[in-house]
């Protein structure tokens, strides 16, 4: 058995690649990017300007240089995917304090200064074209390196041939220029613990996934725990109470809870408990004089804000798991070991406790890598809902909004969890059912 989680620990690596090169691709192909939301948002404030103004089809474009460096700034000026890949997982260098400089071809040296060092540099030409890279005092430019980008597109104006009877270079006309880069070869990606920054907010995904996760993790804690304290119970006694009363109005209850989607519960709670009666808060996490309060405070400012949201998340995995716990014992209590122990003397509460239980058990254990995966991941309607800044909103927005970096790194926490959703389940099964042996 050890061999076989040990295999399955093996497979998350290459599991998680070919998940992430996949989402990878798709967001280099499919229709819309940073830029070009970034371009659409310009063109309607122009336009709106444009209406005020009483300008019709005034628009503001952006010149192909710009562009450039608009892909260069969200990192998406690389045109060969795999190695744009491999750049996100850090396994090939990514040019980094990138710095361009016109240099003139009647110039041999051009100061230049980047952002990431305060020391001038100076970019050096001999006569055949080479360029090398020196600090001011002539000395080792260490890790910087310079490299030629052609030669600079001349604007139309310049060069339109000279009218007749005039000199052929008129005084002060810009010599010709080539296109010089100055950067910093730098291994950064998911293997150095770097999964990029937002393209919407400027923060780094890695920061943003941080603060999202305590909110998540503490409906994800808060939901398993309610749904397996109140399920196990429940569908025991729903067992043992078969075609009474009991059983039959809760069934119907957890049917209709079921059935219910949980975002449109959420909704309807909102609207009546919250908004209408003002029994519970509209949304949020906590109050806005959260960090005022003492200790206990704290305690039931979050428990009073998250009753709604935890309502919504247990419906669901709740009359799953009741259902679940009721069918199995019953099937349990049903087959010819009960009767046979309860034959030979043993109590029928002893055989319930110590048999048919352990047995009933053993599907619930499959369930434990949903609710693992739950743990973090979250339900993105109910968050929108209720305006809960957890992780599932933040996958939902940044896909919406074209983030690509934040969603590679949403993309690639939630498969790295499933995966070890899956493992955590098959292990409780092993330790629930001796019977199970993975090889």
């Amino acid at each position: 058995m050890r061999a076989y989680f040990i295999r399955r620990l093996l497979l998350i690596p290459p599991t998680l690649l070919g998940v992430t090169l996949l989402v990878f691709v798709l967001t280099r192909f499919v229709p819309g990017g940073p830029v070009e939301n970034l371009l659409a948002q310009m063109r309607r404030a122009s336009a709106d300007g444009g209406a005020r103004g009483g300008i019709v089809g005034q628009k503001q474009a952006l010149s192909t240089e710009q562009i450039d460096q608009l892909k260069e700034f969200y990192n998406l000026d690389d045109t060969n995917h795999l190695r744009a890949y491999a750049k996100w997982l850090g396994v090939w260098p990514t040019a980094v304090g990138r710095k361009k400089i016109d240099f003139p071809v009647d110039q041999e040296s051009q100061p230049v200064r980047t952002a990431l060092t305060r020391e001038r540099l100076v970019v050096h030409r001999d006569g055949t074209g080479v360029y090398r890279l020196t600090t001011a005092d002539g000395g080792d430019a260490g890790p910087w390196k310079v490299r030629s980008l052609g030669m600079k597109e001349t604007p139309p104006d310049s060069a339109a041939p000279p009218p007749p009877g005039t000199d052929p270079a008129p005084a002060g006309a810009p010599a010709p220029a080539e296109r010089v880069e100055v950067y910093q070869n730098r291994f950064s990606g998911v293997l150095t613990g770097d999964l990029g920054r937002s393209t919407r907010y400027q923060d780094t995904v890695v920061s943003m996934i941080r603060d999202r996760l305590p909110v998540s993790i503490y409906y994800g804690l808060m939901t398993m725990l309610i749904s397996y304290v109140i399920s196990i119970p429940l569908g025991l006694f729903k067992a043992l109470r078969h075609n009474r009363p009991f059983d039959n109005l809760s069934s119907m209850v957890v049917f209709a809870g079921y059935a219910i989607p949980s975002f449109a519960l959420g909704a309807l709670l909102v609207t009546w408990l919250a908004v209408r009666l003002g029994l519970f808060p509209a949304g949020g996490f906590t109050s806005h004089d959260f960090a005022d309060m003492g200790a206990f405070g704290k305690i039931w400012d979050i428990l009073y804000h998250s009753a709604l949201p935890l309502f919504c998340y247990t419906i669901g995995s709740f009359a799953f798991l009741t259902m679940m716990m009721k069918n199995q014992l019953m099937d349990n209590l049903s087959a010819d070991y009960i009767r046979t122990a309860v034959a030979k003397g043993r109590p029928f509460g002893e055989a319930v406790r110590h048999h048919a239980l352990r047995n009933a058990f053993i599907p619930i254990a499959t369930t434990l890598g949903r609710l693992v995966t739950l743990l973090v991941t979250g339900s993105f309607l109910i968050e929108r809902v209720f305006d809960i800044n957890g992780f599932g909103l933040l996958f939902y927005e940044s896909a919406i909004d074209r983030d690509y970096p934040v969603v590679l790194g949403t993309t690639l926490l939630s498969a790295l969890l499933i995966m070890l959703g899956n493992i955590v389940s098959d292990l409780a099964v092993a330790m629930v059912d001796p019977r199970v042996k993975f090889t």
